[in-house]
């Protein structure tokens, strides 16, 4: 184990590690690190900590001191030197007519290096233009060409997703990208939507390849002939983020049916001929669940006034809910007590008012002798439409003739 520091330079993502010297520093503190082009302003990212011995790069470079205000007045005085220097360039390439784009201009610490970066389609040959920087600006000059994503990390933006670009924000290199992740991830093969700013494909394919990869190998490829609980069929789409495929089944007209990958079995893996490949018989455990939902399902076939519908409704287990009754059936009550008979008959009007509760009725003995169910035919409930006349049961309205 090594006690380093982390630090990182202007314009840049990438962390790098220096020797503290047994200098306690801290995250955010501003120091000068002795580097292979000379002496560094940097900024310090992560404090003291150890770090295995192969993480570092040997041998490893020292931190020279801790920044002052004077690093600071003479970092502020090369800003100023590379925003002029920025401007004198642009009018030297464009008097000598060359075909390239000056990006940014990076001024050494100690003010004796001047580095200009740039961007063009081909080879450019600038010597004389060094020539002229080199007498306008009495320091060492050079030139880089560098590439579009470069360019793009040093400018910075905004990407398509409105957040800044990742490759100047946190990204420590460029990863490889290729068309190839684009369609494992079945994205839109459109360059403008699957490029970012710089032109190049976006570095954020890679981020998510590793998953799509690990889910394609355990789903199937189109084409595949499989079979499903409810029979054979070919596979037209597979969906990776919810592993989930969309099957053409044999002889059904119903179009695509949607299954889960755990409830298919693959016969055959992509497109081929299905000679000589065996169908296995449905799972036993699916045979028994339609069973299970046949019988549990209500059958509404039969018209509800026939009289085998008591014994349907007993088959299903739908006894206690309430049915319609055919004409001429006698009434029920929907809801009983358990231990009481489906019909009880009430007590019937004594002559000249009373009493008609049933339940008072039925504790106060009968005229014959026996409870109220032993005291024969029941009575027919008075007329509702009009009031008859007590005397005249044969029929007789109240103020008639009786003829």
């Amino acid at each position: 184990m090594t006690e380093v520091i982390s630090v990182r330079f202007r314009s840049g993502s990438k962390n790098y590690y220096f020797d503290p010297q047994g200098v306690q520093v801290r995250m955010g503190d501003q120091v000068v690190v002795q580097t292979a082009q000379g002496l560094e302003f940097a900024t310090c990212t992560q404090g003291n900590h150890e770090v295995e011995d192969e993480a570092i790069v040997k041998p490893l470079s020292v931190m020279v001191r801790m920044a002052t205000d004077n690093d600071r007045r003479l970092v502020e005085f090369n800003r100023k030197k590379e925003s002029d220097a920025f401007d004198i360039c642009e009018k030297k390439i464009a008097d000598h007519g060359l075909e390239m784009k000056l990006v940014s201009v990076s001024a050494g610490f100690d003010s004796n290096k001047i580095v200009f970066y740039f961007t063009a389609d081909g080879r450019v040959d600038f010597r004389e233009l060094v020539r002229d920087l080199a007498s306008v600006f009495r320091a060492r000059i050079e030139l880089r060409q560098i590439g579009v994503r470069d360019e793009a990390k040093m400018i910075g933006g905004l990407g398509i997703c409105g957040r800044p670009f990742c490759c100047s924000q946190f990204l420590d290199g460029f990863m490889p990208v290729s068309i190839k992740m684009a369609k494992t991830q079945n994205l839109s093969l459109n360059p403008t939507k699957i490029s970012g700013t710089c032109g190049r494909l976006m570095c954020c394919l890679k981020y998510e390849q590793n998953v799509y990869e690990d889910a394609a190998k355990r789903m199937p490829k189109l084409e595949s002939f499989v079979q499903t609980p409810d029979g054979p069929g070919n596979v037209k789409g597979v969906d990776l983020l919810q592993e989930m495929v969309k099957v053409s089944l044999d002889g059904s007209p119903e179009g695509l049916k949607t299954y889960r990958n755990c409830e298919i079995r693959v016969l055959r893996n992509g497109k081929g001929s299905r000679e000589g490949i065996e169908i296995p018989e449905r799972p036993a455990r699916y045979v028994e669940e339609k069973e299970e939902e046949e019988l549990a399902a209500p059958i509404f076939s039969a018209p509800f006034y026939m009289n085998d519908m008591p014994q349907e409704a007993e088959r299903t287990g739908e006894t206690d809910k309430p049915r319609r009754r055919y004409r001429g059936e006698k009434s029920r009550p929907r809801h009983r007590p358990e231990g009481q008979p489906s019909f009880q008959a009430p007590a019937p009007k004594k002559q000249g008012g009373g009493n008609t509760n049933p339940q008072r009725s039925a504790k106060q003995p009968h005229k014959s002798g026996g409870k109220p169910e032993e005291s024969g035919k029941r009575r027919r409930p008075p007329y509702r439409g009009r009031r008859w006349n007590s005397k005249g049961g044969d029929g007789q309205k109240s103020g008639g003739s009786g003829t």
